[in-house]
């Protein structure tokens, strides 16, 4: 069984959860929507197989009866990367419709870490309520907003500081990523 829970949703910004899935290896289940799917296929060209490679299991977004979907089902915490408007949405009011939503409704019954990391810009007021509404219920809410104190030169850098984020939210140990130490020389 694996400690860690990823769901993927079809908002743009799929490579943090790839990048994810490649720090956690083995010791995560993932959950792919249909949307997912097609975001993957168009930002990274990767087939699903290989964008999940590593991940102790893969489960549709469809599949109610998948493991997930059930609160016996032990998981230390779960992160939803990216998460979409709608996935938001679902979440904060309760609705259960496929195995991601329903993840997140037993990860909030049975107390467990979750971390939303939304990545639609701007925010609607509507989002801006519904993040505000789960904060409040304990869940971590980590916009995929990079820092650049790292001063990062690629894309990848960029990804980094925000799985790093996470990873840390998840409590897992890495070397991703820049911490702040303060400025440096005078």
């Amino acid at each position: 069984m694996a400690e860690f829970l990823v769901g993927v949703t079809g908002a743009s910004g799929v490579l943090y959860a790839h990048r994810l899935l490649r720090a956690l290896g083995d010791r995560a289940d993932v959950i792919v929507t249909a949307d997912a799917e097609e975001v993957i296929r168009l930002e990274t060209d990767l087939p699903l197989k290989e964008f999940t490679a590593g991940a102790h299991a893969v489960y549709r977004g469809t599949d109610m009866t998948a493991p997930p979907a059930s609160g016996s089902h032990r998981f230390r915490a779960y992160a939803i990367v990216p998460c979409s408007g709608s996935t938001l949405a679902k979440v904060a009011t309760g609705i259960a419709d496929n195995l991601v939503t329903r993840a997140a409704a037993v990860a909030l019954k049975e107390r467990r870490t979750m971390v939303l990391v939304p990545r639609e810009t701007p925010l609607s007021p509507i989002a801006l309520e519904h993040m505000s509404t789960l904060a409040r219920l304990g869940v971590v809410i980590l916009p995929a907003s990079p820092g650049f104190y790292g001063r990062p030169k690629a894309v990848d850098d960029l990804v980094e500081f925000v799985v790093a984020r996470i990873l840390d939210h998840l409590g897992v140990e890495h070397r991703l990523g820049p911490r702040w130490e303060g400025p440096t020389g005078p």
